[in-house]
């Protein structure tokens, strides 16, 4: 572990990454530390970047776009310009939320959110099918959540 960090510093990033929505004062109490010192630590933590940001997780079923996918993509030619050109796109694209560049038989591991299987394969023909330097892509699909909690094991 990091020598910056102690065990308070460690007890406010295991709280926050729990509940994000912790006043100073509730965070303050459950690792029983006073208020000013907590809020100092925990702006230390974003000033250096432990803390990236706070988010609300939402629920995909409810906001109708709960069909995910797991894209595998293979450049045409590995180049530099055609790993921009994909990483570049990827960026702009909402119903890719995670991409990551990967060692193997493919490229690039990408999560999609969509709304079903139809909506699916438009995504493919009209988003990605553009990316004229993908070479072939296979898909995998989620049949069942089993663990999606976001919290990183320190």
């Amino acid at each position: 572990m990091n020598d910056k960090l102690d065990k308070t510093d460690l007890s406010i990033l295991a709280e926050l990454q729990k509940n994000g929505r912790l006043t100073n004062k509730e965070l303050a109490s459950t690792i029983h530390l006073s208020p000013t010192p907590t809020f100092e630590r925990v702006k230390r933590l974003e000033r250096e970047g432990y803390i990236r940001k706070y988010v609300a997780l939402l629920d995909a079923d409810k906001l109708d776009c709960g069909f995910v996918a797991f894209c595998y993509l293979k450049m045409k030619q590995h180049t530099f310009e055609n790993a921009t050109q994909i990483m570049d796109a990827v960026k702009r694209i909402p119903e890719i939320v995670e991409c990551y560049n990967i060692s193997g038989d493919y490229d690039f591991l990408l999560k999609i959110y969509t709304r079903d299987m139809k909506s699916y394969q438009k995504f493919l023909l009209r988003i990605l099918g553009e990316i004229d330097c993908i070479g072939s892509l296979n898909s995998s699909f989620v049949l069942g959540e089993i663990k999606n909690d976001n919290l990183l094991p320190f």
